[in-house]
């Protein structure tokens, strides 16, 4: 028994194809396989169904898939501990992210991390919340940067910063200030189901409650909501973060809600028996050194964005 099978039965369980895990590995099909078959030998075990399609572990394989990340896990923590007695900041981090975070935060961060820590290779992937927390508990990530969820029980929250919704439409509201009852519904834009984002809006707007709007249209881009809502094709409620590279035209269309403003707090969350832990620190340190300088000097009317202590 050795580490790289141990890999090549998580790269079958990730992909549940034997040619595209071993194609993942870096390695033939034929030696992929027969590592694996080995490893069954050796345990007097089969892990995995080769007769179905997918390929799904067996009830045992379950189980010894559990233990193999436990294991590979503990590997890493005694290189952790290698590299920080020798104060190395080396290794890798599998980090998810929510696409309503992803492609406002990640350019203000990952030049200058990868400039001062060349040797953490990070891993960066998008999805929506339920997806990075079923994959922070089975230890597919080692970190997810989201809205933390209600049930977070399981998990260590570092908070990042805080940030309002605004309202972004071309058409003129009366009021300075707006308050949920002055959105329009049947004109809202919204993400698609299973985005966090879109649950916190019909929240605030009480949506559920409101049974009259004839027309929604749902999208999974908060860009393409951005680009309808410009055609005069309805109205979007977006991030703050999301507005800060707008042109003037476009920021004069933001509109903010009266106080108390909704917000969403954002956090980087981990298992709480995770063991990354200085890698973690470095990342959290380098997201705010790098966040807008809104994050310090908040308007005096609107939220802004805000370091949580």
């Amino acid at each position: 028994m050795n580490i790289q099978q141990l890999e090549y039965v998580l790269a079958v369980d990730k992909y549940r194809h034997f040619a595209r895990a071993a194609e993942a590995s870096f390695v033939t099909q034929p030696t992929l396989s027969m590592m694996i078959q080995k490893l069954e030998d050796e345990l007097d075990a089969k892990i995995f169904d080769r007769s179905k399609q997918p390929v799904i572990p067996t009830d045992i394989g379950e189980k010894m898939i559990t233990q193999i990340r436990q294991v590979l896990a503990e590997i890493d923590h005694l290189k952790n501990i290698s590299n920080e007695e020798k104060n190395i900041v080396a290794g890798e981090l599998r980090i998810g992210i929510i696409p309503t975070i992803a492609p406002y935060l990640l350019p203000m961060f990952l030049g200058s991390f990868k400039d001062k820590y060349p040797d953490v290779k990070l891993k960066i992937s998008e999805n929506i919340t339920p997806t990075i927390i079923q994959k922070l508990k089975n230890g597919e990530l080692d970190a997810g940067i989201l809205v933390n969820p209600e049930d977070g029980d399981s998990f260590t929250d570092y908070a990042l910063f805080t940030e309002a919704f605004v309202v972004y439409s071309p058409k003129n509201f009366k009021k300075k200030y707006l308050l949920a009852e002055d959105i329009d519904i049947s004109e809202l834009l919204l993400l698609e189901e299973g985005h966090c984002f879109r649950s916190q809006i019909l929240k605030f707007c009480e949506l559920s409650k409101m049974q009259h709007n004839n027309v929604e249209y749902s999208s999974g881009s908060l860009e393409t909501l951005k680009n309808l809502t410009d055609r005069h094709l309805g109205i979007t409620i977006l991030p703050e973060m999301a507005t800060l590279n707008f042109s003037e035209q476009d920021k004069a269309k933001i509109k903010y809600f009266a106080s108390p403003q909704p917000i969403r707090k954002v956090s980087l969350l981990t298992h709480r028996d995770y063991i990354k832990k200085r890698l973690v620190s470095i990342l959290i340190e380098e997201i705010k050194n790098n966040l807008p300088a809104e994050a310090n000097n908040p308007s005096e009317n609107v939220v802004g964005f805000k370091l949580r202590e």
